[in-house]
């Protein structure tokens, strides 16, 4: 009777160990076409940042099904970051492709993913936001930085209303705080680089005049 049931077990164990080794590279594969997608969408490619995001996403599917009647698996860890990643460079790609608007952001449910993952994917794309303003610095496209700024600014008072254990969310108060400073940082970059071409301008006018 033992053995039947250790049998049993370690039928059960291996099957969940394979299902856990594939969603391992699933899990990977999801990870590295959202890293594509993010370098091509600051690359202003996208075509190819679309691409990618749609292979993330059918692998995405793919991995929820293979972990189906397997919640213990399914909850480790790497699905969440996977789904996090994936929720980061969706809504990215929403916004950098409608330049600052956000009807058509996706939600947590149009991309299949759990809301603290979606949530704490919200917050890196804080990080990304102010990437791309500072490029905008740099193009001297100033009124657009501002938009992107209030952007960040309009994700930080959503992720606030979160106030929820860790264990709920993800650790994604740790997230809500990098993202204000990140946002502190980015507004003193936003209006340094605003005085700083006011003055080189006033000094161009009056060079002119003299």
């Amino acid at each position: 009777m033992l053995e039947e049931i250790s049998i049993r077990i370690r039928n059960n164990l291996e099957l969940k160990d394979r299902i856990r080794e594939e969603g391992l590279k699933i899990s990977r594969e999801i990870v590295r076409e959202c890293r594509t997608a993010s370098f091509a969408l600051h690359g202003k490619d996208f075509e190819k940042a679309g691409n990618s995001i749609e292979a993330a996403g059918k692998a995405l599917k793919k991995l929820k099904d293979r972990f189906e009647g397997h919640a213990d698996i399914y909850h480790a860890g790497f699905v969440e970051h996977a789904q996090q990643e994936y929720s980061e460079v969706a809504v990215l790609y929403s916004l950098l492709k409608d330049n600052g608007k956000m009807r058509n952001l996706p939600s947590p449910d149009d991309l299949g993913v759990e809301y603290a993952a979606y949530l704490n994917g919200l917050g890196d794309v804080v990080g990304e936001l102010r990437r791309h303003i500072l490029d905008l610095i740099r193009e001297e496209s100033f009124e657009k930085a501002e938009v992107f700024l209030e952007i960040m600014e309009n994700i930080h008072a959503v992720l606030m209303d979160f106030d929820y254990p860790d264990a709920i969310t993800g650790g994604l108060r740790r997230k809500t705080d990098v993202s204000r400073s990140l946002i502190e940082k980015t507004r003193g970059d936003v209006v340094n680089a605003i005085q700083q071409k006011k003055l080189e301008s006033a000094m161009k006018s009056l060079e002119s005049r003299l």
